[in-house]
């Protein structure tokens, strides 16, 4: 099988998109399969022109102000379709399309590809955090629009599924994601780590994750009047020297990856989720595969994530007193947090990535069976005129 993978940011920039998708072109490999993925140039640097059996192609791309590590690809569907007709893809995957994947999704539409959309970013809600609420309604409207012109919709949770339902999108299906369990595991637990950040047995509460508004790790301030805790923040982005203003007493740790951040998983006590808008939550589910109870609110992917009650708590989003209680119990009560952290890590079991890009494999086969079975749509007719 021949796939392009499209997507909205990739290598050097780290983040849920484009971790899923390392492991997706590692799948195609072992398959036997070929890839190409098409990106927007990152800042600074061209970034790297492989990944495994995967040839990178970069397009010109510019920042968005304030956040520039975000980039956004400037090339048009002509751009995008010569690429697309040299490479002869069986389906192409649009990863957290937005931007590059709507030009995207328009070629193969001119094209007659079958792609597969991947919703894995609430960008419409982002707005309200950037004070650009007014463009709200309209980003959703362009989410609407992609998704409609997809053969078919993979959602990572179902508060995920029924977001795209109540905007009109059909041809939706669950897509989770894997956790590596060997590597996020609680043996891991590491004294000299614990020591830094805990030298007087504290319990560490801590956070993983991009350091931006829509992250909302500010909320952590609310529990600063617990006693015998140490916040550990591990992470960068644009917030960093606001939040450490914010949070004098938090330990911020910067990014790690590999084992340094598996090692700082299973050091921690507590996992706290504070971001309102995931659609998933792969923190949450790393974070529970190094046996942490995790606290997050109750909106979106953790609602799939954490049992309540059993591998944590969640908490009515906006409600950063009932937040703090259950970080104050957890705390408290030493027995209920073992208990907690012995189910956590049973409830990932299974999880893995072959079996997720099995699934996803399996969608893509059925993307490509039903793509001539669809009916005509408007931009099918549009398209083939103008191409004829």
């Amino acid at each position: 099988m021949k796939v392009a993978l499209v997507a909205e940011s990739f290598l050097p920039h780290s983040n849920g998109v484009t971790n899923s998708l390392l492991r997706v072109i590692e799948h195609l490999a072992e398959r036997g399969d070929e890839a190409i993925v098409i990106a927007p140039e990152s800042k600074g640097s061209h970034g790297p022109v492989r990944y495994g059996i995967a040839t990178i192609t970069r397009l010109p791309a510019m920042g968005l102000p304030r956040y520039d590590d975000v980039r956004l690809a400037l090339s048009g569907v002509g751009r995008i379709s010569r690429i697309l007709e040299e490479f002869e893809p069986d389906v192409v995957h649009l990863a957290s399309p937005f931007v590059l994947g709507w030009t995207a999704v328009k070629a193969c539409n001119e094209l007659g590809l079958p792609c597969v959309a991947i919703y894995q970013t609430e960008v419409p809600s982002y707005a309200d955090r950037y004070n650009i609420g007014w463009g709200e309604p309209i980003m959703w409207n362009r989410v609407r629009n992609i998704h409609d012109r997809a053969d078919l919709t993979l959602a990572p949770s179902t508060y995920a599924i029924s977001q795209l339902e109540k905007l009109g999108v059909e041809r939706v299906k669950l897509w989770p994601r894997g956790v590596d369990a060997a590597r996020f595991h609680p043996s891991k637990r590491n004294a000299e780590f614990r020591a830094k950040y805990a030298p007087a047995g504290e319990v560490i509460v801590g956070y993983v994750g991009r350091l931006a508004k829509e992250k909302q790790v500010e909320d952590l301030g609310r529990l600063s009047q617990i006693d015998g805790i140490s916040v550990v923040i591990v992470g960068e982005g644009p917030a960093h020297q606001k939040l450490a203003a914010l949070l004098p007493q938090a330990h911020f740790v910067g990014f790690l990856g590999g084992e340094e951040l598996a090692t700082a998983y299973a050091s921690m006590d507590i996992f706290v989720h504070t971001g309102e808008l995931e659609t998933f939550g792969q923190t949450i589910q790393e974070a529970l595969a190094s046996g942490l109870p995790v606290i997050a609110p109750r909106r979106g992917g953790p609602i799939d994530l954490v049992d309540h009650g059993d591998t944590g708590f969640l908490y009515t989003p906006g409600d950063l007193d009932q937040m703090a209680a259950h970080v104050r119990d957890l705390v408290d009560h030493a027995d209920t947090r073992a208990q907690f952290s012995a189910k956590a890590r049973l409830s990932i079991e299974g999880r893995t990535w072959a079996k997720v890009c099995d699934a996803l494999i399996s969608h893509y086969q059925q993307a490509i069976r039903d793509h001539e079975s669809l009916p005509l749509r408007p931009w099918d007719i549009v398209d083939d005129e103008v191409v004829g």
